[in-house]
This record gives structure tokens, sequence and C-alpha cells, in this order.
């Protein structure tokens, strides 16, 4: 397994992270999943593995709802996720590789699925996901697009707490439109304590797949895939 290069985002500034996107954000979307999940078994969903969980955010709202366990594979993150999440368990882990030899009714994947960049990787992701939900049970992965719905553009945002600022603008690009990649630049400003702004530049390689990709590889993996819409339009896939 090629060796896991971690962005700024998740190492340096992993304790500035609820400061670039906070639960607060996540309050619709989780709504989301819970009636997705719920939807789609057959039977009451008690246990969720949320692979790929970054700083806790979806955990945050679902963790009412279901007995989560949760695992990233940046220990800043886990750390950073314990912190708003202490009665969730956490573990350290490669989506692409890890077994945690327990079996879950769910699994949700949310955007870091957009780090696997090469259709072995998201194989090995969804292997990953499969090898850990139960028979009968459900899988949900939330890309943040296909490459029928890419487009490039800026974003920006940020806000305040307490002594700490940040500030970010975001630049999604495709150099190359023939392979199965594409960058999103981060520029952040952080302020602390009404001191000089510290300006880092974060680089992300994010992967970019076909629907017909998607629901070849899920169905590579062991899943009877469905295509559907979140309510921002967004194009997810549920996996039983």
């Amino acid at each position: 397994m090629p060796r896991y290069r971690s962005p700024k985002l998740y190492t340096d500034l992993a304790s500035w992270f609820h400061l670039l996107t906070s639960p607060d954000d996540y309050a619709g979307e989780t709504e989301f999943i819970r009636e997705t999940l719920s939807s789609a078994s057959p039977v009451p969903i008690h246990e969720l593995l949320d692979l790929g969980s970054g700083g806790g955010n979806n955990a945050f709202h679902l963790k009412s709802r279901f007995r989560l366990t949760l695992m990233d594979i940046a220990p800043a993150m886990i750390e950073t996720s314990r912190a708003i999440n202490p009665e969730c368990e956490h573990f350290v882990g490669d989506m692409r590789s890890a077994r945690l030899g327990r079996l879950f009714d769910a699994v949700l994947v949310h955007d870091a699925i957009m780090y696997m960049t090469t259709p072995q990787e998201m194989l090995e992701c969804m292997t990953t996901a499969r090898a850990h939900t139960r028979p009968g049970g459900v899988a949900l992965f939330l890309p943040d697009l296909t490459r029928e719905t890419f487009a490039e553009g800026v974003h920006h945002g940020g806000r305040d707490s307490g002594a700490r600022s940040l500030r970010y603008i975001e630049w999604t690009f495709d150099p190359d439109p023939a392979d199965t990649s594409y960058t999103v630049d981060f520029a952040i400003l952080a302020r602390e304590n009404r001191g000089p702004a510290r300006v880092t530049h974060d680089q992300h390689v994010f992967g970019l797949f076909s629907r017909k990709e998607w629901m070849d590889l899920l169905r590579q993996a062991g899943f009877e895939p469905q295509l559907i819409k979140d309510p921002y339009e967004r194009e997810v896939f549920l996996g039983r």
C-alpha cells in the first residue's frame, strides 16, 4: 500500500479544523444519512461504522441515533473528533486495508472517499466497507461529486472561535481531464490572539469517477448498488 501523505489540514492544522467546517454545518446532511440508512435496511440499525470519520462532524449528530465506531487514517483528526465525541469508539486506520474483525449493521463513507484516486483504491475502500457490513446490511457512500457533475470553481469561508480566527479560499481545478483525479488548493489564513495571520497552502488530490464506474466497482465489492440524490442534489451511492 502506498504511504499516505496527509494534507496539512489533517496534521499541522487539525486543531483548527472546526473553524473551517463545524458540526453545525452537518445537521441537515446527517438527517438525510439517518433516514436513508434506516429506510434501506431490512432490520433496525444499531451499530454504525464511519470510515474516514475526519473531525467527527457527522458523528456529532448521528451518535444520538446509532452506536458509532469511527476510523480515520490521520491520528490528529481522531483526536479532534474525540474532543467532541468522547463517548464514541475511535480507531486510527486506513480505509483501504483496515479490518476490525467485527460486523456492523451499516457503514458510512463520507467525503473521505474522494481521496481514493484510482479504481483500485476505490475498490479497496468499498471492499473494506463490505467486509464490515453484516449480511443484509447497508453502506452509504457520499462523494462530493462524480465525473458528470464535476465543475471547477472557487469557494471561501471560515469562522471565529474564542481567540482563534480562520479564513480560507478553496480552488477546485482539474490539471488533466484525461486522468481520474483533480486538485483542490486551499489558501488558509489562521490568526490567534489578534496576532499576525499565518498563511498555509494545502493541496488535496481527489478521485474523479463516472456514475458507471461507481456502480461497477460497488458490484465488484459485493454490493447491490443504487444511485440516489441527497438534499443538495449531489449524487451518492447506497450499497445493499
